[in-house]
């Protein structure tokens, strides 16, 4: 199957979209600002934004703002999947900061939109990757996210 230059392109924006969603929950969480102050801030200072040369990815607006706006409100469903896919030692506040923003991020898309799970965990275990180079928490957010996935979606399966 031949996926068109505007496919790619899409698929490109979308991917983006996620990674400033997982940024966007993190900076919530960590600065106290309000959603639509955060939303506000990347779709102005992030998206296709050129910093010293360095060009950001332009993300898809719409997709971003679904994603974000999902996880805030249903974070509490999304942070019982997760806690009910981490080890009971290890409950969703324990764990480090940028994983629950993505977490939450992939809970909210696989929770409200209909994105297939399984596209949500590849893309995630991405940003998780783009995250942490050196890989074990890749693979720690696919396990994570395929409990939540058959937790939360159990007919994609």
């Amino acid at each position: 199957m031949t996926v068109s230059p505007k496919q790619a392109l899409k698929k490109q924006m979308k991917s983006a979209s996620r990674l400033y969603a997982v940024q966007a929950l993190f900076q919530m969480e960590s600065s106290g600002q309000t959603v639509e102050d955060v939303v506000r801030e990347f779709e102005t200072h992030r998206f296709g934004a050129v910093y010293d040369g360095d060009e950001m990815a332009e993300g898809d607006v719409d997709h971003f703002r679904a994603v974000v706006g999902h996880a805030v409100n249903w974070q509490a469903k999304i942070d019982q999947l997760t806690d009910r896919a981490l080890v009971a030692k290890w409950p969703i506040d324990r764990i480090d900061p940028v994983l629950r923003a993505l977490f939450r991020a992939a809970g909210g898309e696989m929770v409200e939109m209909p994105t297939p799970p399984k596209v949500v965990i590849t893309e995630y275990v991405d940003v998780a990757k783009a995250f942490f180079p050196e890989g074990k928490e890749a693979k720690f957010v696919n396990a994570v996210l395929d409990h939540m996935a058959h937790a939360a979606k159990p007919e994609a399966f």
